[in-house]
């Protein structure tokens, strides 16, 4: 049988590269087979060695300075800021809607320039400050506030004042037009009263305020600001949400289950007795009174539209016929000498293979990452989410007026618990997570996991008629899942031999969808009457490169078509160049994908050249799905000035302390006046040769289809972008792996079997110890996005919508 493999092996491998290349020049195997035929046969490499010992416990070379708050230190921001009379403050767990309370506390993370000064010049620790988000609703005109809180730890020398620096506004204060979300609840179950007996008749079913209600009441977010009569108003757009029943019951699968009414309201000022009903529109015929819209209803001709009902398929539970052998177990990844990568879980320090990074946890962005070094050279300072932006379309104002910007949700928040076997491999290593809001500090258990896992195609291939070499492709990955709202976001930051970095993010969960009646233009119909809501994802990184220092510069090489007459051509000939091009200043920072792949991007170091004279680099490039998306809707009516990243593909930017984000979670409560306006950060200046940040976007133009029922699925929801090395080496530094393998053969046989020095796996595999006990499964408590209560946040809730 080993000869037969021998020779169909050399037979295969000569017979493929000839049909491959047909007019290529081959060496003749015979003149191989002398080459090699002084060569022993090998079971093992010849640079093989005792494995050293590994130790998977890390020791930081620094204090992780990123690193979130301890409760000791949230506990002390929060007495802190209640001993401070101009505040006002009321604990959180006793606060109404009247009262100042503290939203969120966090770390303000150090500026750029003390933190380098610390990490890479011995300069003292820069001081710890604490940014306390506080909501001020003892006042006629209720807004939110950032404060800077510090120097920690707390002493008689520690103060308060605004953040005003990170803002574009000049002020880290914004409006909150719609404090008063009890008052908006029962305004909604008011006007819904006034006309129950035409919601029985078109819905079939009632809300009482009772717990047997038949449907939930939310509308648009964020809220628009409307000039009537020559005032500004708040307007608020409703509709009718079918709660799950039956079978379907355990499924937050509400919003598959429009039901295609809808009332506009003026809510402007805390007084709901001001309030006003501006009118009803069903089945795309808009009734500016209720009276109007009774009269109609009452008259002949009047049509009703389909009813949206949940029964078993808003389900995610298994349904149809079983699947042949699908009761058997499907492969499963093993780690046979055990963890290959070391963490100090104090300090938030990971080392794999020739990487390290430090890493933290935010309540707005959750998981972030500092200073990832490759072969010990800083190539990022920072890589993190910004922002997530759910743009809806319909042809009713729900969808229409809906622009999710996910972080005044947060993601830090509803990070949930990993399921070990399903979100991760059952060996990979899970940690813990925390934050502060509502004065509580919260841990999510393993809601971190780091693991390493074999791809499923190779680093490296080549053969021959005489050899193979194969490389394995191992990568490193560290994953976190957000549920905000209806939608769960995995997040992944992928590690590659080779020193490439790929972010990734995948979206799963129940779309947003829309009721069917006059919508075929915005969506495909999926369910009876049911329209899949169209909407765009635009996920914002900030990829702050520091090559071989932080004097960078952004250059887009092109690949271009050109006509050129060469001396030894007797024709000018077709052929293509690359043209290099530096993007010299913020103003031309604003930047596209090209179409057909036809540039690369790269941040380089000018004045670090190679050996061959060329500029040391990393590019920014496409990986999968909708990596450089941006918001089809330009000029926003929703978004208004809180969209500027979201506009192009990727930006790059000069860095400055001042300009930490791209967003900010505040920005939903009056987006036209944001307190981070991302185009402001673009006011010509130069980006050669100096600090330079990369904005990246990722995520999908999403025009939900039967398949999208009961979820959307990871396999085509996705997205990402790769970080790569370019002409920064001399060569491929995947080759200092081990785990590759070179096969010498002839027509005789394999000559020669190399390893490497590669421990092959032996032993036994238990597989009783990879089963998991999912009943000790904690879960996460859950928030309500519609409505959401910024100062009640952790509602225990049966769904997450």
């Amino acid at each position: 049988m080993l000869v037969f493999w021998r020779a169909f092996l050399v037979s295969a491998v000569f017979a493929s590269s000839v049909l491959a290349r047909p007019h290529a020049r081959l060496r003749h195997p015979k003149k191989w087979a002398k080459k090699l035929a002084h060569l022993e046969v090998l079971a093992e490499s010849e640079d093989s060695q005792t494995p050293v010992e590994f130790s998977t416990t890390a020791k930081a070379p620094k204090e992780n300075i990123f690193i979130s708050l301890t409760d000791d230190e949230a506990a002390a921001v929060i007495s802190f800021l209640h001993k401070q009379p101009a505040l006002n403050l009321t604990a959180t767990a006793n606060a109404t809607a009247w009262d100042n309370a503290i939203e969120v506390i966090d770390l303000v993370q150090p500026n750029k320039t003390d933190a380098l000064a610390f990490l890479d010049h011995n300069e003292p620790a820069p001081p710890r400050y604490a940014l306390a988000r506080i909501a001020f609703g003892a006042t006629q005109h209720p807004y939110l506030q950032d404060f800077i809180v510090g120097p920690l730890p707390i002493t008689n020398a520690s103060t308060y004042a605004s953040l005003d620096w990170q803002t574009t506004s000049g002020s880290s204060k914004i409006r909150n037009f719609n404090p008063d979300d009890d008052l908006v609840t029962e305004w909604n179950l008011k006007v819904t009263k006034t006309v129950a007996d035409i919601v029985l008749d078109l819905l079939n079913g009632t809300v009482t305020g009772s717990d047997d209600d038949d449907f939930d009441i939310f509308g648009i977010d964020p809220l628009w600001q409307e000039e009537i009569d020559g005032k500004q108003r708040t307007i608020l757009w409703n509709t009718y949400w079918r709660f799950p029943s039956g079978d379907a019951a355990i499924f937050d699968g509400e919003t598959l289950l429009p039901q295609g009414l809808f009332f506009k309201s003026d809510i402007t000022g805390r007084d709901s007795s001001k309030w006003k009903v501006l009118g009803w529109l069903y089945g795309g015929i808009f009734y500016e009174t209720t009276a109007k819209f009774r009269k109609a209803w009452k008259s002949e001709g009047f049509v009703k539209y389909e009813l949206n009902m949940p029964s078993a398929w808003i389900g995610t539970d298994r349904t149809g016929d079983a699947l042949p052998a699908d009761t058997l177990s499907p492969p499963v990844a093993v780690q046979p000498s055990g963890r290959r990568f070391a963490v100090d879980e104090a300090q938030k320090y990971v080392e794999w293979m020739d990487f390290s990074f430090y890493f933290t946890f935010t309540r707005d962005t959750g998981l972030r990452l500092f200073d990832i070094k490759y072969r010990g050279e800083r190539i990022i300072y920072e890589l993190g989410l910004q922002e997530a932006i759910a743009h809806y379309a319909g042809n009713d104002p729900v969808q229409s007026g809906t622009s999710y910007m996910d972080t005044f949700y947060g993601f830090g928040p509803y990070a949930f618990e990993l399921a070990p076997g399903f979100d991760c491999p059952t060996y990979a290593t899970y940690l813990n997570s925390t934050f502060h809001a509502a004065e509580l500090s919260t841990t999510h258990r393993n809601n971190i996991c780091l693991f390493e896992s074999d791809p499923g195609y190779l680093m490296q291939r080549h053969t021959t008629s005489a050899y193979l070499a194969v490389t394995k492709n191992v990568v490193f990955t560290m994953r976190s899942v957000s549920t905000v709202g209806n939608y769960d976001y995995n997040f992944d930051y992928n590690f590659m031999l080779d020193g490439t970095i790929e972010i990734v993010v995948r979206a799963s969960g129940y779309i947003q969808s829309a009721y069917y009646a006059k919508n075929d233009e915005y969506g495909y119909r999926i369910h009876d009457g049911l329209s899949g809501s169209m909407h765009d994802h635009a996920l914002n990184w900030k990829v702050d490169m520091d090559i071989l220092g932080t004097k960078n510069t952004f250059v887009k090489h092109k690949v271009v078509p050109v006509q050129v007459k060469y001396p030894w051509s007797n024709h000018t000939r077709s052929t293509m160049k690359v043209e290099r091009v530096r993007v010299e200043n913020e103003n031309e920072g604003k930047l596209n994908w090209p179409a057909n792949g036809g540039a690369m991007f790269i941040v380089e170091n000018s004045d670090e050249l190679n050996k061959y004279g060329e500029p040391r680099g990393y590019k920014i490039a496409p990986s999968r799905g909708g990596a450089g998306m941006y918001l089809t809707i330009q000029e926003s009516s929703n978004l208004l000035k809180s969209q500027g990243f979201a506009t192009h593909g990727l930006y790059v930017s000069k860095q400055k302390d001042t300009e930490v984000r791209a967003s900010h979670a505040n920005n939903d409560y009056d987006p036209g006046h944001p307190i981070i306006d991302f185009d402001k950060y673009f006011d010509g200046e130069s980006i050669n040769q100096t600090d330079i940040v990369l904005w990246v976007n990722l995520g999908m133009h999403h025009v939900p289809h039967t398949g999208d029922l009961p979820n959307t699925v990871f396999t085509s929801a996705q997205a990402a972008f790769l970080i790569t090395p370019h002409n920064y080496f001399l060569h491929d530094t995947s080759r200092v792996t081990r785990q590759m393998l070179r096969i010498d053969y002839n027509s005789s046989g394999v000559q020669l079997v190399n390893q490497f020095g590669a421990n092959q796996p032996d032993g036994m595999v238990n597989l009783t110890a990879l089963q998991n006990n999912y009943h000790d499964y904690e879960g996460d408590v859950a928030v309500r996005k519609f409505p959401y209560d910024p100062l009640h946040p952790f509602n225990n809730t049966e769904s997450i919508v």
